[in-house]
């Protein structure tokens, strides 16, 4: 089957803020073949800077937009996924966000894939990988931001205790912006909300940059409320500062790698910084091969491989596929709290079962389904033009 169409939507809500919510607006990518199947993807990056990756006018060999390299290729099976994949990097070789913009059609082109061949894409990365096919539940997390004091984080910690959550990770807000006290006030506070028996997981936001001596004094003094992991404490290439942090073997361990948006950086983040997590968003990375590159990777090093999703259940479809099979990763980011376009999203979202677990969904493809009639009202009109030529109408839904 032939691809005869690329066209990425840019989706927002009604108003901004500089929240660190990256549920506020997205980029949904769609790709459709002359036999009527299509495929969705989402890039978590900024929108409109992707979507120029699909439709910027070629510069020169090494700058040539997406698009131009899928439409009229032909798509039969996995293989093609990645000869494509090849191709459209290759002719974007020169474009700086071309792997975080690829995302969303390289998942794209899986979920098509998957239709095709009537099998979940997990079974076809088993089959390619030669492993097992078994796909195995997660524990979820909910994925939430800190309230800006310690009473409001205890109030969400208990909302989602309440909720039934066995796990949860707080990040951001006010973390590392206040001072020892106020942090560990704060990581107190989801201890107590979440209780004794749950999980907790803190996510620094990056805020300690290089500093890897105030990281480590910070996880010995949240070691006392016996979080998971500390998350992303430094910058995402102060790779020397996480080796040097964890050469000192902190008491509570170190998660990194959403930041990487190539396989390179989250080796280089495994084998030099360190970590004993490793976080990968398949919105960011270039897609489900990449991601899936660094699965095999962490399970080489006897680390643990966690999605980044704080997006919505369809990046949360593309994550679970990746790492499903491995019963030794059993931890999910769950979005849990974004935006209402991340939550109309798809018709029917990955639920929390009776048992507190969430499983893949034993569909062709991705296994969801876009609730094109519940986005629409957050579809953003975007034209571009150069000089008197239309680069880029945006498509409707």
């Amino acid at each position: 089957m032939k691809i005869t169409a690329v066209d990425p939507f840019y989706l927002r809500m009604p108003d901004i803020t500089t929240a660190a919510d990256g549920t506020q607006d997205t980029l949904l990518v769609r790709i459709q073949t002359d036999t009527g199947l299509e495929g969705w993807g989402e890039c978590d990056a900024s929108p409109l800077v992707s979507l120029a990756v699909y439709c910027c006018p070629m510069s020169h060999g090494n700058i040539i937009n997406i698009r131009t390299s899928l439409i009229g290729e032909t798509i039969d099976g996995p293989d093609d996924v990645l000869r494509l994949s090849e191709k459209a990097l290759r002719n974007g070789l020169d474009i700086q966000q071309i792997q975080h913009a690829y995302s969303g059609a390289e998942i794209a082109l899986w979920d098509v894939i998957g239709q095709k061949l009537n099998k979940p894409v997990y079974r076809l990365l088993a089959e390619m990988s030669g492993t097992a096919s078994i796909a195995h539940p997660k524990l979820p997390y909910a994925s939430v931001l800190f309230g800006d004091t310690p009473e409001a984080t205890h109030r969400i910690a208990t909302r989602l205790r309440e909720q039934g959550y066995r796990a949860a990770k707080f990040g951001w807000g006010p973390m590392g912006k206040f001072g020892e006290e106020n942090d560990i006030a704060l990581v107190r506070a989801a201890r107590e909300g979440m209780g004794t028996e749950a999980q907790i997981m803190i996510d620094a936001g990056v805020v300690w940059g290089s500093d890897h001596e105030t990281t480590y004094q910070r996880a010995e003094a949240f070691s006392q409320f016996s979080p998971t992991w500390l998350e992303e404490p430094l910058a995402p290439d102060a790779i020397d500062a996480y080796g040097a942090l964890t050469c000192r073997n902190p008491s509570v361990r170190i998660a990194a790698g959403e930041g990487s948006n190539t396989y390179r950086m989250a080796e280089d983040m495994i084998v030099h910084g360190g970590i004993q997590f490793v976080q990968i968003d398949a919105g960011r990375i270039g897609g489900i091969i990449p991601s899936f590159q660094v699965r095999q990777l962490a399970e080489q090093h006897g680390i643990h491989y966690v999605n980044h999703t704080f997006k919505s259940h369809l990046s949360l479809a593309a994550a679970l596929h990746v790492f499903v099979t491995n019963p030794d990763f059993n931890l999910l980011e769950y979005p849990a709290a974004g935006s209402e376009l991340s939550q109309r999203l798809i018709t029917e979202p990955f639920p929390v079962e009776s048992d507190g677990l969430v499983r893949v969904k034993e569909l062709p493809g991705l296994g969801v389904r876009i609730d094109t009639e519940a986005i629409r009202p957050y579809l953003a009109p975007v034209r571009i033009e150069v000089g008197t030529d239309a680069v880029f109408e945006q498509s409707s839904l």
